[in-house]
């Protein structure tokens, strides 16, 4: 199993992804990105999957893609890259569209599409106090990849989207959470417990109503308040008919912790 590009453990409703080339930064090939992939529609099978953590081994959460790798192709490195491309954009679209809510938590860099840009797609981030993000994709004569172009300017705004893809500088984990990039900052030893306490929280919650809140959310950006209005209604109305939305007011009125089984 140490061999595998990524690792997956699911826990008592806990899907717990691992990049898993620490020697390489973690670094995303086609290997990796495929195994990436598989985990994730592993998650999106599983009803029993009520939150994902999504974190990497070693030094660094993910430094981008294999630069020593993509430098070995040559002239066939656009052939290449047009699959490893793909597996990526399927990867996070995967993620963004994944009922469960992910959190990553991020050590070390978050670098290029395959670092930053999973931590654009997920719900909520978690970074270690020395961490550190860069989009990078256009310093090396790339443009960027992983949905960043559409997703970092929804967290960020337009021009602040401009100048972190245009002039990539390194954020600092205070730097991101001042932009909406991250959520909580912990000390570096303590970042993937945080992210796994984070996940068990919210696999605790009402897996249908946070999936709905989710999906409500990621689709609600850029869009007149008029015109997300009715599907929210329409959500609340129907989640209201659930067992979990009678256990949530029930545990309200009897003040104790409500016990949500996702129906």
């Amino acid at each position: 199993m140490a061999a595998d590009p990524v690792l997956l453990t699911v826990d008592d409703g806990l899907a717990h992804i691992r990049l898993n080339r620490p020697d390489a930064s973690n670094g995303m090939n086609i290997a990796l990105l495929k195994a990436l992939y598989d985990a994730i529609m592993t998650c999106h099978g599983d009803p029993e999957v009520r939150a994902v953590l999504l974190t990497g081994e070693g030094p660094n959460f993910c430094a981008g893609g294999d630069v020593k790798d993509f430098a070995s192709k040559g002239e066939a490195l656009p052939d290449y890259l047009r699959q490893t491309c793909t597996y990526l954009q399927i990867s996070v679209g995967a993620l963004l569209h994944l009922q469960p809510p992910v959190v990553v938590a991020v050590h070390g860099f978050a670098a290029g599409g395959g670092g930053f840009g999973l931590v654009c797609a997920a719900d909520l981030v978690i970074a270690g106090q020395s961490a550190k993000f860069l989009a990078g994709a256009t310093r090396v004569g790339m443009a960027p990849d992983a949905g960043v172009s559409v997703t970092l300017p929804r967290l960020v705004g337009f021009r602040k989207a401009a100048e972190i893809i245009l002039t990539n500088p390194v954020l600092s984990a205070e730097e991101a959470k001042a932009l909406g990039l991250v959520n909580r900052i912990v000390p570096d030893e303590e970042v993937v417990d945080a992210g796994l306490a984070l996940a068990r929280e919210l696999a605790a919650g009402a897996p249908r109503a946070l999936a709905a809140a989710k999906r409500l959310l990621w689709n609600g950006i850029g869009l007149s308040v008029d015109t997300c209005l009715p599907e929210e209604a329409r959500t609340v109305a129907e989640l209201s008919g659930t067992a979990d939305a009678r256990e949530g007011l029930a545990a309200v009125i009897e003040r104790r912790k409500p016990t949500f089984v996702g129906r």
